[in-house]
């Protein structure tokens, strides 16, 4: 493996899930984002820091990004309620309701919460 080429990449993988939980709960998504992106990679059979990337993604407004990951997540994971929600809110947030309702509606059903 390559030597860590930013601080964002250095120490272990627990190392770097514990900074990137802290820039999240500080609130600075993009910097979580770049500390999760090559984790994320790493371990792509681990749902949380996929998960956690796909949040600071919607977070720091790079919807094209949290949509990409968030679908990679569902296609992995399909019965990930929160990753339905996320992704219904990342198209709503794109302006394409139309796309977003089915995934609203069925994350929604998983938490069951059903029309009434």
């Amino acid at each position: 493996m390559d030597a860590p080429t930013t601080y964002y990449e250095q120490g272990t993988a627990a190392e770097r899930w514990a900074r990137a939980r802290l820039f999240f709960d500080a609130k600075e998504y993009a910097t979580t984002a770049k500390v999760l992106h090559a984790l994320a990679a790493e371990v792509p059979g681990q749902l949380a820091p996929r998960l956690l990337l796909a949040r600071a993604y919607y977070h720091s407004a790079q919807l094209s990004r949290a949509e990409e990951e968030l679908r990679a997540i569902l296609e992995r994971w399909p019965v990930e309620d929160y990753a339905q929600l996320l992704l219904g809110r990342t198209l709503e947030r794109q302006g394409r309701a139309g796309e977003a309702a089915p995934y609203l509606r069925l994350a929604g059903a998983m938490a069951g919460e059903f029309p009434g």
